[in-house]
């Protein structure tokens, strides 16, 4: 749904930049329900607890939040996607521990449009913030008309950045949440085989037309977007089309110069270091980054690596140069 997509392009970024600290919240225990509840169970259980802490009848005195707080639970947990998003993250957490929602952790989720059906965002806490954004506009309640294109649906997927580079075909499985007859939460799987556009980056979608929810009457299915992001890389990070990797050189490298090999995404590229360049440096390789009719740039992040004194050999080296050297104090701007 909409505010899914949101959180992790939008709520999930903010909440990194301030370093939000919240608690995780129990929903199924604020309802006083199992995890494995139906639906109809949630409905029940919502609409005693309302009855019982609603703050124009009742005399508890934490009634108006303890009010808020079922409200809160109940707008997850009677939404099968919200609801199964949830889940995901549940069974790690306690309530009252610290919580920051995992990184990617709701790739590979299937979801359709709409959002609130009766709630105001601004009610409910940062935890539930964190989840499902603010972007929270309802399309349910609506009487549907005899013929309508159906819902469009969205998930993202991860995929590897050389996939950026030479474009590919990938097979990827969603998890769709469903109710079964019973009311019991559960989730379909799908396989999709999906092409890899080359050039393609963070953050942007491709559309699968007719991969949606089935229409209306005669209308047609809809769409499916994937939006895509990176895998962590064991070598390289990527900012925009840019691509960037910290390349390990030594002393005697970066201080006299030379070529070396580095490693890129699409192979290896010959670099130039000149003499007397300086640890954090970027050596810039036009064109190297992730194609496209403006491709990026990719740099080699210079980074001094010193040999090991694991033996006398070794440090009798480092005492050598300690004594060619004493005239040099790296800490001299310090003033010390």
């Amino acid at each position: 749904m909409a505010a899914l997509r949101n959180f992790a392009n939008n709520e999930f970024i903010r909440n990194d930049q301030h370093h939000r600290t919240m608690e995780f919240k129990d929903y199924y225990k604020i309802m006083g329900v199992a995890r494995d509840a139906s639906q109809d169970e949630i409905k029940r259980s919502y609409r005693l607890l309302a009855r019982k802490y609603h703050p124009d009848v009742s005399k508890e005195t934490d009634a108006e939040a303890r009010f808020k707080e079922v409200g809160e639970a109940n707008e997850v947990l009677k939404d099968p996607e919200k609801r199964a998003a949830y889940d995901k993250l549940g069974a790690n957490w306690k309530a009252g521990q610290d919580f920051r929602p995992p990184p990617d952790w709701n790739s590979g989720f299937e979801f359709s449009g709409g959002g609130f059906t009766d709630g105001d965002a601004a009610q409910f806490s940062d935890f539930f913030e964190s989840l499902y954004g603010r972007d929270f506009n309802s399309a349910r309640g609506k009487r549907a008309p005899f013929q309508s294109k159906g819902e469009d649906h969205h998930a993202k997927v991860l995929i590897d950045l050389e996939d950026a580079y030479i474009g590919a075909i990938r097979t990827f499985t969603l998890q769709v949440p469903e109710v079964d007859v019973q009311g019991r939460m559960g989730m379909r799987e799908r396989k999709l085989n999906v092409t890899i556009p080359c050039g393609i980056r963070a953050g942007q979608h491709i559309r699968l037309a007719g991969q949606g929810a089935p229409g209306i009457g005669q209308g047609k299915s809809g769409d499916l977007y994937l939006e895509i992001e990176f895998r962590t890389h064991s070598l390289y990070r990527v900012e925009q089309h840019d691509v960037y990797l910290d390349f390990p050189v030594t002393p005697w490298e970066i201080a006299l110069g030379g070529t070396l090999n580095v490693p890129t995404p699409n192979g290896i590229v010959e670099i130039k270091i000149p003499a007397g360049a300086s640890a954090g440096s970027k050596l810039r390789l036009k064109g190297r980054g992730i194609p496209s009719s403006t491709p990026g740039d990719f740099y080699a992040v210079l980074k001094v690596a010193l040999p090991p004194a694991d033996n006398d050999a070794a440090k009798e080296v480092y005492r050598n140069m300690s004594e060619q050297f004493k005239a040099f104090n790296p800490r001299s701007k310090l003033g010390v």
